[in-house]
């Protein structure tokens, strides 16, 4: 090792570069034999994973048939249908259902094996084509699946016993009778299968085979109703494992590898040997010549000779950022602060006056007066989070534009009227939409709840600081630019040129006795900022302390194509006062939350029915048939509000549920939408919203 250690830095390079190069080698055979074995592993992975994916596709693709069935066939009604055969409840109940089942033959046979009605699609000819060997398979088995040859196709056929509702497992009572589901395997049932799977799929005789080296193929067979094969099933997924550009990548890291190796020992000498000596000449003394000549050097030995004149510069570069981390953190700390004094300031609030609600002497005004308070305090308290949560989104990107078409005028005109009644009583100011030169007649493409909040930002911000005077906004279109300017100006205290750079930043407020009066974060601005740009535009702001301001953001003009040019009717809709009466299901784990919807409904007069998880509310609802609506939290035990909905549309479809829920973001208003939620309302909860939503939805 000592020896080792005296060797010249260029020979330990030399040395390193030759073991390199036979590590080199042993890796790139190395890797050459893994390409070849993986090759072999990936189409063995790739067709087990596709054989299994297509025996859980159609396990899957009959479970569904199976479950309605099986569920169908133990209705009381259907029992008395064999009997009765009521041709109006069998097309009211049975026949109008082929679509829901998504079959194509529906039919009810008596115990006598006699058909008593049927219904079938356009896709069905033939009637009674059940072989009559399969009713004594299906009285002992009690369910069947097979498949049957027809002249348009095979058919799937699910046939099961009848029983009345109390004998479910079918084994307390004797069959009154059978009933078949009959699904076509068509073009469109086997369009369905092929977007699921990826994979063509074809019908096979049952000695067909199928050969195709650039592909994986799995068949199952499709048995009748003793067992035997009468088809196959064919899918197909192209799969060409093909490792042939990799090997020839292998051979050119290779080659290229010997000629690096070659050139890198000439010019090892050449661009380290040399730069080395004048590096250690530099070293042992200090020669100003010698540091010339280094910096001089065409390679990166060039950096070296730099890093002398560079010392002093980074020094005084660590410096400056030291300082600039100082101030973000004393930003952030200020910001801190700033936060808990909004926070105790609307909490102070209401514990001080939920506080003085004991006083049991109070009179009727002053108990108002308190509570008005309290529920003022309440909703500052939820605008600060709301304001909160919305930034940290935005700086986790987890907020994207949701673009939909939008009537500009309606939406400006309904913000006008909206904001126009928030205006505080004590300010003399002249509230005003201007009216565009141009007003854009047809429908545009955007971010409509973002754009709100963006104007509805700037609007009020401009509310806040302005006593008297006026307070306007409008927009321009520039049809040739493809842009939408909007402003926003007002005669309030105005923004001093050093601080309009800062006016938008996050962790930043401008202070001031007015400012403290007003209170705020100062995130309302920085918001909007985020949104503009989110929508690809931008903000100016033009200010002058004493006059006033003038913000001026712009977006993308961007017309909606599919615009229908047909006026459509306008409808007024009028909602029915409920009559009280109502059973209400309130799934809530909070004992505080249901405690305060329970208050509320009984204002109503509503029968109120609580379950505390999401597996309860699976459960009462199931049992319970009297259950008029649901009001469901999102966040709760066991399963949560969205889990709890999956299961109760399973067995109660038509149940409206309402969401009661903390999550108050666009997205996640989109996402119950899409889950199925009727309608949702947010915490904290307001009673005459929460009355109304109740009212449309049981209208």
């Amino acid at each position: 090792m000592t020896k080792f250690n005296n060797i010249s830095t260029y020979k330990k390079i030399v040395w390193s570069n030759v073991i390199y190069s036979i590590a080199f080698s042993l890796l790139f055979f190395s890797l050459y034999y893994y390409t070849l074995q993986q090759e072999k592993q990936i189409y063995k992975s790739s067709k087990e994973q596709f054989e299994n994916e297509v025996n859980s596709l159609l396990i899957l693709n009959s479970e569904s048939n199976i479950s309605t069935i099986t569920d169908i066939t133990y209705w009381d009604e259907l029992v008395n249908f064999i009997q009765t055969k009521d041709e109006k409840w069998f097309e009211s109940s049975i026949a109008a259902s082929l679509s829901v089942y998504k079959v194509d033959y529906l039919v009810a046979y008596d115990l006598q094996t006699n058909p008593v009605m049927k219904a079938s699609t356009d896709k069905v000819k033939l009637d009674n084509f059940i072989p009559k060997e399969v009713f004594p398979k299906l009285y002992k088995d009690k369910l069947l699946k097979f498949y049957i040859k027809l002249p348009q196709g095979m058919v799937e056929v699910y046939g099961a016993t009848i029983h009345p509702s109390n004998d479910p497992l079918k084994n307390k009572t004797k069959p009154s009778g059978y009933f078949f589901m009959v699904r076509v395997l068509d073009d469109v049932y086997f369009n369905k299968l092929e977007k699921i799977s990826s994979s063509e799929i074809s019908f096979l005789a049952v000695n067909d085979t199928v050969i195709d080296n650039n592909s994986i193929i799995k068949t199952t067979n499709l048995l009748d109703w003793k067992g035997n094969a009468i088809g196959k099933l064919s899918f197909k997924r192209n799969l060409k494992v093909d490792f042939g550009s990799t090997k020839n990548i292998l051979y050119i890291i290779f080659v290229a590898f010997l000629i690096g190796m070659f050139l890198r020992f000439y010019f090892t000498k050449k661009w380290i040997h040399e730069p080395l000596k004048l590096i250690t000449r530099v070293l042992e003394t200090g020669n100003k010549k010698a540091v010339k000549l280094l910096k001089s050097s065409s390679t990166e030995f060039g950096h070296i000779g730099n890093m002398f004149e560079e010392n002093i510069k980074q020094k005084q570069q660590l410096e400056f950022s030291k300082q600039k981390a100082e101030e973000s953190d004393n930003l952030k700390s200020a910001f801190l602060t700033n936060l808990s004094h909004e926070i105790r300031t609307p909490m102070n609030a209401i514990v001080g006056f939920s506080d003085l609600l004991n006083n049991k002497n109070l009179s009727d005004q002053e108990r108002l007066e308190y509570l008005g308070v309290i529920t003022q305090s309440g909703s500052n308290l939820v605008s600060i989070i709301d304001d909160l949560v919305e930034m940290s989104k935005i700086d986790a990107k987890q907020i994207t534009p949701n673009y939909t078409s939008i009537n500009l005028e309606s939406c400006l005109n309904e913000l006008y009227n909206q904001i126009k009644i928030t205006i505080p009583k004590g300010k003399t100011i002249d509230f005003e939409l201007i009216k565009a030169e141009n007003p854009i007649a047809n429908r545009i493409l955007t971010d409509e709840i973002k754009l709100k909040q963006i104007i509805i930002n700037l609007i009020t911000n401009a509310i806040k600081f302005t006593e008297e005077g006026f307070v306007t906004f409008g927009y321009e279109a520039n049809i040739e630019n493809s842009t939408i300017s909007f402003t926003i100006n007002d005669t309030g205290l105005g923004i001093d040129d050093a601080h309009q750079e800062i006016i938008f930043d996050r962790f930043r407020r401008i202070d001031g006795d007015y400012a403290i009066k007003v209170g705020g974060l100062g995130l309302g601005l920085a918001i909007s900022k985020a949104y503009i740009e989110m929508l690809g535009g931008t903000i100016s702001l033009q200010s002058k302390v004493g006059v006033g301001s003038r913000f001026l953001f712009t977006i993308p003009l961007v017309f909606d194509k599919k615009e229908s040019n047909i006026p459509l009717p306008i409808i007024q809709q009028f909602v029915e006062e409920t009559n009280g009466n109502e059973t209400i299901l309130v799934a809530e784990d909070d004992n505080i939350n249901f405690l305060l919807l329970e208050k509320i409904m009984q204002l109503k007069n509503y029968k109120i029915i609580r379950a505390k998880n999401g597996q309860e509310a699976v459960s009462i609802c199931r049992d319970n048939k009297n259950i008029d609506l649901v009001l469901m939290d999102i966040k709760m035990p066991i399963l949560s509000g969205y889990e709890a909905l999956a299961k109760i549309k399973v067995f109660s479809p038509e149940l409206p549920i309402i969401a009661q829920t903390a999550y108050s973001s666009s997205e996640d208003q989109e996402k119950m939408k899409q889950a199925g939620f009727v309608n949702y309302i947010t915490k904290p909860i307001n009673k005459e919203k929460l009355f109304q939503i109740i009212a449309e939805t049981l209208a």
